[in-house]
C-alpha cells in the first residue's frame, strides 16, 4: 500500500486510482478520512468552485493544509482501511457512531483443557474471543446452554499434563453434580474434553444446526446398540439444544447467514439497527446513533455503519439487506433491498427497531418537552404520519341485538377531549344490525358536510373494530374523493392490533407506550359516548310507547314531548305549567296524574 503526501494546490496531480485519503489542519491534526472509486475526481470535487458544498463542508475546506493519499486495490479495500483510520483516529468532520459502550466477550482459552468464561478486555494470545454480545444477559444464556450441554470445567486450575501427573488436584462439587468428568485427577482425557469443546465451538458462533446434527448422531448410534440410557442421555442434551433454539427469534430455517440493516433518519441524527442472522436466527440486535457532520446522505451514513458493525460483531455473512437503495455497488459487498418475502419481513423488522430507538432518543433527550405535544410526536412516529395528530376523530357504532342502531364520533384535539365536537348519529339507510354499512354511513356523513361546510378535516382517523369496519370506512372516503388525504386505521380491542387499509399485517404498538395508551382512551370515549347514546335512544322510545297507553296521548304528542323536553328527565320534571304550555291543560292533567301512579307504583 502506497502512501503519499500532497499540498492543497496540488490536488489536481493525483491518481485516478482507489484509496484513502486524510486532511490535515495548520496543526497538523488529522480532520478529516474519505475514501473514493478514484481520488483525483473524488479530493477536486472540494476544491472546484461551484461544486455546491454545503456550508458545513465548505468549513472543513478552509482548513485543510495537506492532504495524504493511500492507495489500494478496490473500493471495497478502501472502505475497509477507512474504517480503520476513523476507529483509530476519530477524526473531527467524520461520521462517528454513538456508542460508548464496553461490550461482553466470551473467551475460549489456549491452554489445555481450554476454560470458556466472560471478559470484557481482549487481550492477544490468551485465546479465541466470541462476540462481542450486545448485553450480558445474551451472553450468559449462551454460555449457561454451552454448560447444561456440555462438561466444560468452570475452575480455573492449571492442567498441564505435569501438573495432573503430580495429582495436586482434587475434584470439586462441579464433579459430584455432574457438570464436571473431572480432568483436573485424570478422569477425563484431553481429547475427550476437546470434542466438547469442538462443538460448543459451534454454538459459540451461532451455529447450532453442527451440535443439534452431533448429538441426534449419538443418539440413534446408541439406540442402535440397544444402550437406551446413553441414548436418553444424548437426547436431553439435543431438547436443550432445541428448546433454545425456540427461544430465539426465527426468521425461516431456509435463511442462512444474513445481516439486516435498517435507517431512519432526522435532521441532525441518523439511527441504524442491525439484525446479524445466523440459520434463520436472529441472534444479535443492536441500535446505533450517527451524528451528520458533513449534512452527509442516508446511503453514506448506512455504509458507514455497515462497515462499522460488521466490523465490531464479526460478521463475514455473504448477504446483506437493507431498507434504502445505494446508487453504486461495492466490489466485495452484495447489498440489495428485498422487495416480498421473509427478507423483507426482516428489513421492516429492523426499521420497526430503529423508529423506536429513534423515538426514545427524543423523550429522553428533552426534545419534545410538552407532555401533550410528546405523546403526539410519539403517536406521529408510532404510525408513520407525516403530520402529527393534533386533530384526531374516532367512529363507534352501537346496536344491541339489531335494536336501535346507532354511532357517535369524539374528537381529540391537541391529545384532549373536545367535547363540543362529539357528534351522535342515528342509522338513517341501513335495515338491521349491519356494522360495516352503518360505518360507511356515518364515516360518510361526518366529512360530507365537513366538505360542504369547509371546515378542516382531521389528522387522523380512528376507527373501533378490526380489518371490516376499516374498510367501509375506506369504502366511505373514496366515495368522497378523500381518501389517501386523511391516515385512517382500526383497532381492534382483543390483542390491541393497529391496522392500516391494503395492509395484511396489524402492527402492535408496546403495550407501556404512552400512544397506545393515547388511542385506547379514544377508542374507549367513543364507545361510552356511543353506548350512552344507544341507552338514552332505548328509554326514549320505552318511555314514548308507554306514554301511547295514557288516555288521550298518542304516539304525535309523545313524540312532541321528547321533541320539546329532549329528555325523559326533563319531563318528569316539568312544572303542570310547562306541560300544559306543550300539550294543553286536560292532556297535562292525565299525564301529571299518570306520572304520580308511577311514582307511587
Amino acid at each position: 500500500m502506497q502512501s503519499s503526501f500532497y499540498t492543497v494546490e496540488e490536488y489536481n496531480n493525483m491518481p485516478d486510482h482507489p484509496g484513502v485519503y486524510k486532511y490535515y489542519n495548520e496543526a497538523s491534526e488529522l480532520i478529516y478520512v474519505g475514501k473514493a472509486k478514484s481520488l483525483k475526481k473524488r479530493v477536486s470535487s472540494y476544491f472546484v468552485k461551484g461544486t455546491g458544498l454545503n456550508h458545513k463542508t465548505r468549513k472543513m475546506v478552509k482548513e485543510i493544509r495537506k492532504i495524504e493519499i493511500a492507495l489500494v486495490n478496490s473500493e471495497f479495500d478502501a472502505l475497509l482501511l477507512e474504517n480503520n483510520l476513523i476507529k483509530q483516529n476519530q477524526p473531527r468532520y467524520n461520521i462517528l457512531l454513538r456508542d460508548d459502550k464496553t461490550y461482553p466477550y466470551l473467551l475460549l482459552t489456549d491452554e489445555h483443557f481450554p476454560q470458556i468464561y466472560p471478559t470484557r478486555r481482549m487481550v492477544a494470545g490468551k485465546g479465541t474471543y466470541f462476540g462481542p454480545f450486545a448485553s450480558v444477559k445474551a451472553m450468559n444464556n449462551v454460555l449457561d446452554l454451552i454448560r447444561s450441554v456440555f462438561t466444560v470445567r468452570t475452575c480455573r486450575l492449571d492442567l498441564s499434563p505435569e501438573k495432573i501427573k503430580e495429582k495436586k488436584y482434587k475434584v470439586c462439587l462441579e464433579y459430584h453434580i455432574g457438570n464436571c468428568l473431572g480432568p483436573c485427577e485424570g478422569l477425563q482425557k484431553e481429547d475427550d474434553y476437546l470434542k466438547d469443546i469442538e462443538q460448543a465451538k459451534h454454538i459459540l458462533k451461532g451455529n447450532m444446526a453442527v451440535a443439534k446434527n452431533f448429538f441426534k448422531e449419538k443418539m440413534q448410534t446408541e439406540a442402535e446398540n440397544l444402550a437406551f440410557e446413553k441414548a436418553q442421555y444424548f437426547k436431553e442434551k439435543l431438547d436443550l439444544l432445541e428448546k433454545y433454539q425456540a427461544k430465539s427469534l426465527i426468521a425461516n430455517p431456509s435463511i442462512k447467514d444474513l445481516d439486516v440493516f435498517a435507517i431512519v433518519s432526522d435532521e441532525k441524527f441518523s439511527y441504524v439497527n442491525y439484525l446479524k442472522i445466523i440459520n434463520g436466527a436472529v441472534i444479535i440486535t443492536k441500535t446505533v446513533e450517527l451524528k451528520k457532520k458533513l449534512d452527509e446522505s442516508e446511503s453514506e451514513l448506512l455504509l458507514t455503519a455497515i462497515i462499522r458493525l460488521r466490523d465490531q460483531f464479526k460478521s463475514d455473512a455473504p448477504e446483506i439487506i437493507v431498507n434504502i437503495h445505494f446508487e453504486e455497488e461495492f466490489e466485495g459487498l452484495n447489498i440489495y433491498v428485498p422487495k416480498i418475502g421473509d427478507k423483507k419481513k426482516l428489513v421492516d423488522l429492523s426499521l420497526k427497531n430503529a423508529k423506536y430507538y429513534k423515538q426514545e432518543k427524543l423523550l429522553t433527550s428533552g426534545e419534545v418537552k410538552d407532555k401533550k405535544f410528546r405523546v403526539l410526536k410519539q403517536l406521529q412516529s408510532d404510525l408513520s404520519l407525516k403530520e402529527m395528530p393534533d386533530h384526531i376523530e374516532c367512529f363507534d357504532n352501537s346496536n344491541i341485538q339489531g335494536s336501535n342502531p346507532v354511532a357517535s364520533m369524539v374528537c381529540f384535539l391537541n391529545g384532549k377531549p373536545a367535547i363540543k365536537e362529539y357528534r351522535h348519529y342515528h342509522i338513517k339507510t341501513v335495515e338491521g344490525p349491519n356494522d360495516f354499512a352503518s360505518m360507511t354511513e356515518v364515516v360518510g356523513r361526518r366529512y360530507k358536510r365537513l366538505i360542504e361546510e369547509e371546515k378542516p378535516l382531521p389528522k387522523l382517523i380512528v376507527i373501533d373494530g378490526g380489518k371490516g369496519q376499516l374498510s367501509s370506512s375506506v369504502e366511505a372516503l373514496k366515495n368522497l374523493g378523500i381518501y389517501g388525504k386523511i391516515p385512517i386505521i382500526g383497532i381492534a380491542k382483543r390483542l390491541e392490533e393497529i391496522y392500516f387499509p391494503e395492509d395484511q399485517f396489524p402492527l402492535h404498538i408496546d403495550k407501556k407506550s404512552e400512544s397506545l395508551r393515547l388511542l385506547q382512551r379514544i377508542r374507549d370515549e367513543a364507545h361510552r359516548f356511543a353506548i350512552t347514546f344507544h341507552r338514552q335512544v332505548r328509554s326514549k322510545k320505552a318511555f314514548g310507547s308507554e306514554l301511547t297507553e295514557i288516555e288521550g296521548i298518542g304516539k304525535l304528542m309523545a313524540e312532541k314531548l321528547l321533541k320539546h323536553f329532549k329528555s325523559i328527565k326533563k319531563i318528569k320534571e316539568a312544572s303542570q305549567a310547562e306541560l300544559e304550555e306543550v300539550i294543553g291543560r286536560a292532556k297535562t292533567e292525565k299525564l301529571m296524574a299518570w306520572l304520580e301512579n308511577k311514582k307511587s307504583g
